[in-house]
């Protein structure tokens, strides 16, 4: 492992110019999470994925971290196809169905298509999953997760999106506009591959951030290098983050995020098998099959609520991740690096608290899911998983990140 170890430490001024982009612009954005539904909608964001194991230790030549950062940023692979094992364990408690529920539920739209991205891949947010992916340059796109008898894709090819359920027989398409050069076209709401878990990961490298190359390993029977990335403050729940990262394409074939508490990895995805060939171009053709119910999107040709329509507006664009706080009132962060913490206001009046036998009923059950702590904030009531922890206070004040318990106390009574 020691020929392999950088003896620096990534930060402002330990990369080289070519990786400044991979680490720069929205890196708060990428530590911390709002949660939107009790903190299990907000695991999504973070990242997806189960331990695939490693077989041998490849001899491959000397690299630096920065190098190898370097090269992940330079790798111009755009034709693979390959088969993505991804699971997650967020320790989240089990409710009878009401986690995958919220999961599923929460962002459901398009008149409640079960074929609706936004609503389908958050259901990879927890369990383990077989994800087949395949790409032919920023036009041409497939992911389809395999299913019990049945399967889940989506299709990008030219201006089209379509995604088929084939458990319900439902259709969800929409159009695209023309990518630029550079720019991936598929859906990008959860990621699904090691490549976007990686460059979400990147994203939150600085000074803050300890960043070496940890050896080497084979996966889909490639060697490959792995890239140690570890916080280098207390109170954040992210042990460490390990990508594989092809010795030859730059590729990121495995991700695997541990937390600080240890055990089982959170996150963990990784290829089982991989080629860099360009697939067949029927792989990108879809017909919706005979029967099927076809929800079309605000954005597509066939919707009413089409830009130059008299009587509608242009739709909005979904949020981006980094987006995911705007709209709230006074969102701010506090804190620095991997111990970011998000902080907002709902507007509401918390958790349940009253001396009421029914708010007493609300409380107890709300307890047995959550700690409820006290602090110079008042009472509220923290929500956990084994990576992103949300505390709600009484007065309607949320406190959330991949941080601790103690460091959202400390971030509350600090606020008051």
């Amino acid at each position: 492992m020691a020929p392999y170890e950088s003896d620096r430490t990534a930060g402002a001024e330990g990369l080289p110019d070519e990786a400044d982009d991979v680490r720069a612009g929205r890196r708060k954005a990428a530590r911390y999470v709002v949660p939107v539904a009790v903190v299990g909608v907000a695991a999504a964001t973070i990242g997806l994925v189960p331990a695939l194991a490693d077989s041998g230790d490849p001899s491959l030549p000397k690299i630096t971290a920065e190098q190898l950062i370097e090269k992940i940023a330079k790798s111009d692979v755009q034709q693979l196809s390959g088969t993505v094992k991804v699971s997650t364990d967020l320790g989240l408690p089990s409710l009878g169905g009401l986690e995958s529920g919220m999961l599923s539920g929460v962002t459901k739209g398009s008149g409640g298509s079960s074929a609706d991205p936004q609503s389908k891949l958050m259901e990879l947010a927890s369990g383990t999953h077989t994800v087949r992916v395949a790409a032919d340059g920023p036009d041409k796109a497939k992911v389809s997760v395999l299913e019990n008898a049945a399967e889940y894709s989506i299709i990008h090819n030219g201006n089209d999106v379509w995604a088929y359920d084939s458990k319900s027989n439902e259709v969800y398409h929409s159009t695209a506009p023309a990518a630029e050069k550079g720019q991936e076209k598929a859906p990008k709401d959860v990621p699904t591959t090691p490549k976007q878990l990686a460059d979400e990961a990147l994203k939150s490298v600085d000074d803050t951030t300890s960043v070496t190359v940890d050896g080497t390993a084979q996966v889909a029977g490639r060697d490959a290098y792995k890239l140690l990335i570890k916080p280098k403050q207390s109170g954040s729940t992210v042990g460490a983050i390990t990508v594989a990262v092809d010795a030859k394409t730059g590729v990121p074939l495995k991700f695997t995020l541990v937390p600080t508490s240890g055990g089982a990895a959170v996150v963990d995805a990784g290829f089982t098998q991989v080629a860099f060939a360009k697939p067949a171009a029927s792989t990108f053709d879809f017909t919706p099959p005979k029967g099927a119910k076809v929800t079309e999107g605000k954005d597509s040709k066939g919707s009413k609520d089409l830009k130059g329509s008299k009587d509608s507006k242009a739709p909005e664009s979904a949020p981006s991740r980094g987006d995911l706080g705007k709209g709230l009132d006074g969102l701010k962060t506090v804190g620095k690096g991997w111990s970011t913490i998000a902080e907002f206001d709902t507007g509401g009046q918390g958790m349940p608290s009253g001396s009421s036998s029914q708010a007493g009923n609300v409380s107890g059950f709300l307890n047995t899911l959550g700690d409820h702590v006290k602090g110079k904030f008042g009472s509220g009531t923290v929500f956990s998983t084994r990576l992103v922890n949300a505390l709600i206070t009484d007065d309607g004040k949320v406190y959330a990140g991949a941080v601790t318990k103690d460091a959202l106390v400390k971030a509350a009574n600090a606020a008051h």
